[in-house]
């Protein structure tokens, strides 16, 4: 079975505005993704997905495109204003990004088989690739990977996590946007849409934007990108979020979402203290014979 992996990386526009902005995290000037596609070839994706802004096409290609091409096949989508249904008029003025369900719904003439969905900008683990990739061959329906929180925080201060809850199944019910902190040896949450704080076990599961899906999802993120931007009146701030649509179509029966969970650990730059800590993981790593010291 063909499998894809489709990265967000558009997010990388403004910060290719300065190419030296973009920090390498291996020896030999390697990014985070370029882990995360030697992660995933070696799991057994035979194809490369990146959405992208068109403005950064020519320098993503030069710098991160031109060594992996000879390796996976490679292709981009561009995550534009104007790539919207039909149905959708977005003001010409706006220039905040339309969310992550509208980068997915770009890559929609580019991904005719299972695919496993990342952010470019986590180091995301060998093993969860290899979850995605048995579990969209074996299985039916979308799955989440579901780090350990204790796994998925920083030393350097709070972050942003999809806590997620599941029935007796493994399946997913609910995934509870929150700020996460470690407070001396306990681990609390606190809802970003308001609601009371609340306290995790060390291994509770988390969503870090790693999924599997399928192709039938892009016609659901066309009708649902219609009525999130036709029904609300601060359209230029609105934003069409993947989780949104997968926790409707979930809750009204139109999916199973299994939580896989993972012993693999989490590293991200979300604070500066974040890029030492991650280099001196994937040197030891490369100490451990995990990753070669030149990737490509």
């Amino acid at each position: 079975m063909k499998k894809t992996l489709v990265v967000l990386a558009a997010g990388m526009g403004s910060r290719f505005g300065g190419f030296k902005q973009i920090e390498a995290v291996g020896p030999n000037g390697e990014f985070i993704i370029d882990y995360s596609v030697y992660d995933a070839k070696m799991a057994g994706f035979q194809k490369i997905v990146f959405v992208i802004k068109k403005e950064i096409e020519e320098v993503f290609k030069e710098t991160i495109g031109k060594r992996l091409e000879n390796h996976i096949e490679v292709c981009y989508a561009f995550q534009e204003m104007d790539d919207v249904p039909l149905d959708v008029s977005i003001p010409r003025d706006r220039v905040k990004p339309l969310g992550t369900g509208h980068a997915l719904y770009v890559a929609k003439n580019l991904v005719n088989e299972p695919f496993a969905l990342i952010s470019a900008d986590d180091f995301y683990g060998r093993e969860p690739f290899y979850l995605l990739s048995e579990f969209l061959e074996k299985e039916e329906g979308y799955a989440v990977i579901g780090y350990k929180i204790g796994d998925a925080l920083t030393n350097a201060g709070a972050v942003k996590r999809g806590v997620c809850f599941t029935d007796s199944n493994g399946n997913l019910t609910d995934i509870v946007e929150s700020l996460v902190e470690q407070e001396k040896d306990a681990i609390y949450g606190t809802p970003l849409m308001g609601g009371d704080k609340y306290k995790m076990a060390n291994n509770h599961p988390v969503s870090m934007l790693m999924y599997g899906l399928r192709p039938n999802i892009f016609p659901v993120l066309e009708k649902e990108m219609v009525k999130c931007f036709n029904s609300d009146k601060d359209i230029d701030k609105k934003e069409f979020l993947l989780p949104m649509v997968l926790d409707k179509m979930m809750k009204e029966k139109e999916v199973n979402i299994k939580v896989i969970p993972t012993n693999a650990k989490w590293y991200g730059i979300t604070y500066k203290e974040d890029l030492n800590i991650l280099k001196e993981n994937i040197n030891k790593l490369i100490e451990e014979g995990v990753y070669p010291k030149k990737l490509w």
